[in-house]
């Protein structure tokens, strides 16, 4: 079967799990990512997400937008990857951060290497819950937060969840000096 994510926009976390609860007759389908800002993702099989899209609309979501994605990420149909990301991370010599990791499916700090390593295992079928984990940094003293990558997704969702956050973004090397000069003001 084929497998989806939809981005569920205006319908708080309650109403979207109701609607994926309605739609798992037709498979799985679960939230998989709580941007914050009063969007959701579902991720599952295309006909259940399909489904609990709809149901959102019908519970009121502003709109319900089937995303283009080539998995169905952060959902138990991702568990063959979680599997084979345990086993690989079972090899790996792994030492305690400098500073605690934020994990987003937990949206607390960890220091523990082997905590680290199940909880990133565990991010691969579990949600993103981005909007805990932005409001953890903004109530323990983070005001900026830096993207590294292409794009500028995350930084634009952690301004929706709490203005008062600088987003920084590193796309490429051009971006580097520029980044170090707005740390370092």
């Amino acid at each position: 079967l084929f497998r989806s994510m939809a981005a569920i926009i205006g319908l708080e976390n309650d109403d979207v799990e109701a609607a994926c609860a309605e739609a798992r007759a037709l498979g799985a389908v679960q939230i998989a990512n709580d941007n914050g800002g009063g969007q959701l993702v579902i991720s599952g099989l295309k006909p259940a997400v399909e489904a609990a899209a709809a149901a959102a609309t019908g519970k009121g979501a502003k709109r319900a937008l089937m995303l283009p994605v080539s998995a169905p990420f952060h959902s138990s149909l991702m568990q063959p990857a979680a599997d084979a990301m345990r086993e690989a991370l079972a090899g790996v010599a792994k030492s305690a951060p400098v500073v605690p990791v934020i994990a987003n499916v937990r949206a607390a700090p960890v220091s523990d290497p082997d905590e680290i390593a199940g909880l990133l295992v565990e991010q691969v079928t579990g949600q993103v819950r981005w909007r805990e984990t932005v409001a953890w940094f903004a109530a323990n003293g983070v005001d900026t937060l830096a993207e590294i990558g292409a794009g500028k997704v995350l930084t634009g969702l952690a301004r929706r969840i709490d203005r008062s956050l600088t987003g920084l973004n590193v796309s490429g090397p051009d971006d580097i000096d520029p980044f170090l000069a707005a740390l370092n003001a």
